[in-house]
């Protein structure tokens, strides 16, 4: 076996292929909303953050969320930029204060 073949290739799931497909089959009444963010060339997380809100407003279940690096160091960049405090950034993202605190003390 070559040493090409043994290394795993880290991918990006295809959000818009997904998200595109979602509302097509299951929220079609939803295009309107979703179709300028679906336009995009590619969507960062803040795109697929708003689209999981037109498609489930009420939703809060943190179960299946999970992010990797380059996500949360955006994340907390945007809670630079806009000067929130750990609470209004993990009330804006649907998440935990504690968790922000935490990616906070691993990354700063």
């Amino acid at each position: 076996m070559d040493i090409k073949e043994k290394k795993i290739k880290k991918t990006v799931p295809d959000y818009k292929q997904i998200y595109s497909d979602l509302v097509a089959l299951k929220y079609p009444e939803k295009l309107d909303q979703c179709t300028p963010i679906l336009q995009k060339r590619e969507l960062d997380f803040l795109d697929v953050l708003e689209i999981n809100n037109i498609l489930k407003p009420n939703k809060t279940d943190q179960n299946l969320k999970s992010y990797d690096k380059s996500t949360i160091l955006k994340i907390l960049d945007y809670q630079k930029k806009n000067n929130l405090n750990n609470t209004e950034l993990a009330i804006k993202f649907k998440m935990s204060r504690n968790t922000v605190g935490k990616w906070k003390k691993i990354f700063f």
